[in-house]
């Protein structure tokens, strides 16, 4: 298949972020005396965005608008400490990127992780390759699933939806890249089982990060 851009979902695709996002989420519950949750159970409560990660991990008889936005806000404020403990690319990935910038492949980040930590995430642990646009979180633009980011990211770099490989670890991801016309391949090193990536319009499965390498000519 002939792509000119590769979009990226970041936490879970990119970087291994999941032990930093548990052990803040899990410290903004302590303090309020709520229960804390395994590291697995986060794999279920990320890729919504901040506040729906927030609003997963509270108890359900607690989840009020107030108290949601608040433990947001302070989420983000803990976060910007311990976001870079243990997150780190996945094994293979900087092989990966070396190969597609060889190849002359436009390498794009679109992530439902707030816009400034997606920025501070691909900066300091992806600093030797060149993505053209590195999209967050942002106040206006509504998050995936919604195609919006997908679709303003194809407007900026004037690369049609169809020649957009896009790749990421849920269902959320699967179901962006399918309603803005991309190319969605599923990975399984991430956070969710191949079933809801399938179900949810995954084209194509690799279960490790060069196995993408196949699906390129």
């Amino acid at each position: 298949m002939q792509f000119e851009a590769i979009c990226f979902d970041l936490d879970g695709t990119l970087l291994d972020s999941l032990a930093d996002l548990a052990h803040c989420t899990n410290t903004i519950l302590s303090k309020r005396g709520f229960p804390e949750h395994p590291v697995d159970a986060f794999r279920y409560f990320v890729g919504d965005g901040a506040k729906m990660l927030i609003t997963r991990a509270l108890p359900e008889e607690v989840r009020k608008e107030p108290l949601i936005e608040k433990c947001r806000q302070d989420f983000e404020t803990a976060y910007l400490e311990c976001w870079d403990k243990h997150t780190q690319p996945y094994d293979d990935i900087p092989v990966l990127l070396d190969e597609l910038e060889s190849r002359k492949l436009k390498l794009t980040v679109l992530s439902n992780k707030p816009h400034k930590f997606t920025l501070l995430a691909v900066k300091h642990l992806l600093p030797n390759w060149e993505f053209e646009l590195v999209l967050g979180q942002r106040e206006g633009i509504p998050r995936k699933p919604d195609p919006a980011g997908m679709i303003d990211i194809c407007k900026q770099l004037k690369i049609p939806a169809k020649s957009f490989l896009y790749l990421g670890d849920t269902a959320t991801d699967m179901k962006t890249a399918t309603s803005a016309g991309c190319f969605p391949v599923g990975v399984l090193w991430g956070f969710r089982p191949e079933k809801e990536l399938r179900e949810n319009g995954a084209q194509a499965i690799i279960k490790a990060p060069l196995e993408l390498l196949d699906l390129l000519h």
